[in-house]
């Protein structure tokens, strides 16, 4: 167990800073207080935070902290938190460590026993379900699905079941492909596209999985986008046909999977052992 007193703890602290998904305006003025009075700024793209600190007149130094050299920079930030600095940590728009590597610096931080502190602001996903018309309650959030369509079809056919409203993050460009997708895997069911929040050009498409294709095969959509999907209404127990064996075939040929993720999948569905369903695939006996 660990105990975080937030503000009596005397070592440095990291702030997660939200900044704006699109409005300038979204910018909480606790935020801005923490950014002018922390040491530095990590920031996932420092160009991209500079115009924010640029608009507020902010002119704490910035070290980017992203994909590609977290791995080195996790480590000199924590040394320097460990020497009683106060770091502000930021994405390029939203809530930090969502989408990017935030969190690998927050999970260093809570081994060294360094505060670690979160500041309400924008988030993308919750703004976009409470206007989208779908149950708010319960919700699943799930963020960027794989890009390749089977690792994609084998993530849905876990969430086939799920009865949340799920929230999805996808670009312009594969959004139609995804849905699509889901549309094979979860049937006909009521979605919405929400894109460019907050902004001059905010949108939100309602309707079923074939409506929004068919809209999209005739429309370009630009600025990304927020897909929110109506969970499972399926009440009655799903009972799965045929041997272990013979599920395990079918899955694999349905949703294009290998025999170990078909096994693992329907020991998964059937609540038994994966040895079992490898055994009674591969025919081996006890």
């Amino acid at each position: 167990m660990q105990k975080q007193q937030s503000y009596k703890q005397d070592t440095g602290k990291l702030y997660l800073v939200p900044t704006p998904i699109g409005n300038l305006e979204d910018m909480t003025v606790r935020c801005v207080k923490i950014l002018k009075e922390a040491d530095l700024i990590a920031s996932e793209d420092t160009r991209n935070t500079q115009k924010l600190l640029n608009h507020f007149e902010i002119t704490t130094p910035q070290k980017s902290l992203h994909e590609h050299n977290y791995k080195e920079r996790v480590p000199q930030l924590v040394e320097q938190l460990q020497m009683g600095k106060t770091i502000a940590q930021c994405s390029d728009a939203g809530m930090p460590s969502i989408s990017d590597p935030g969190h690998e610096l927050v999970k260093a931080c809570l081994v060294e026993g360094i505060a670690v502190i979160a500041l309400p602001g924008p988030t993308a996903g919750l703004t976009a379900l409470i206007a989208s018309g779908l149950s708010p309650q319960p919700n699943l959030f799930y963020g960027f699905l794989p890009r390749k369509k089977k690792e994609q079809k084998q993530a849905l056919s876990e969430l086939a079941t799920q009865k949340a409203t799920m929230i999805f993050y996808e670009s312009p460009y594969r959004i139609a492909a995804t849905i699509e997708t889901m549309r094979e895997v979860f049937g006909e069911r009521q979605a919405v596209i929400c894109r460019e929040l907050t902004k001059i050009h905010e949108e939100y498409l309602r309707g079923t999985f074939s409506e929004l294709i068919d809209y999209l095969e005739q429309q370009l959509i630009k600025g990304e986008c927020c897909l929110l999907v109506e969970g499972s209404s399926e009440i009655q127990e799903i009972v799965y046909e045929g041997s272990y064996a013979e599920q395990v075939a079918a899955l694999m040929q349905e949703a294009e999977l290998s025999s170990k993720e078909a096994i693992k999948e329907v020991a998964k569905r059937n609540q038994v052992k994966k040895q079992l369903v490898y055994q009674a695939y591969h025919q081996i006996e006890e």
